[in-house]
């Protein structure tokens, strides 16, 4: 499926396309990944300063190519910037290797415009194609815009998960969802 979604999407004033991430894409995510992390409510696993590179993204996203089990798509704006990433990667071990995990960011700009859910369309033609039966995520219990996304498309509160990830100086929870596909 490498290079065979293009999902157009408009939203609001938005107009985007929706398509597996290219190496050249590294700075323009490292960007988004930094703005989205250096927002107060505090969205993001990383805080700012501590994602990947953009050399170090350009190599991950280089190494997918030959990696099956797992894609980064993004939502593109007509003008070329991107207002969102998407990553999806199976679970390496064998007994949940049906199980895939999603981790999803959208531009503070482009949010309720259709990019999150259009992001969330790609992971599951992706794992459909990947003989993946579930999705799962991680999102903060703060994050009710995410969450009201998650459950309108269809994934479901299976756990809560305190103190998991920490964050600066101090351990947050999380809730855990997922969605089966059929």
């Amino acid at each position: 499926m490498r290079g065979a979604l293009a999902v157009e999407g408009r939203g609001g004033d938005v107009s985007f396309r929706v398509r597996p991430a290219e190496p050249s894409d590294a700075e323009q995510l490292v960007q988004l990944a930094e703005a989205v992390s250096a927002e107060p409510e505090g969205w993001l696993i990383s805080v700012a300063g501590e994602w990947r590179s953009a050399g170090d993204e350009r190599r991950y996203l280089k190494a997918l190519r030959r990696y099956p089990d797992a894609a980064v798509f993004v939502a593109e704006h007509d003008d070329g910037t991107l207002l969102g990433r998407l990553s999806v990667g199976r679970d390496p071990h064998p007994a949940s290797a049906h199980v895939a995990d999603v981790g999803l960011m959208v531009a503070i700009g482009a949010r309720r415009q259709g990019v999150g859910s259009a992001l969330m369309r790609a992971a599951v033609g992706w794992a459909g194609e990947a003989g993946i039966r579930k999705l799962e995520l991680h999102v903060f219990p703060w994050n009710e815009a995410a969450i009201a996304l998650y459950e309108a498309f269809g994934f479901e509160r299976e756990g809560y998960r305190k103190r998991h990830y920490r964050r600066g100086g101090e351990f947050v929870d999380a809730i855990l969802m997922a969605y089966e596909l059929e």
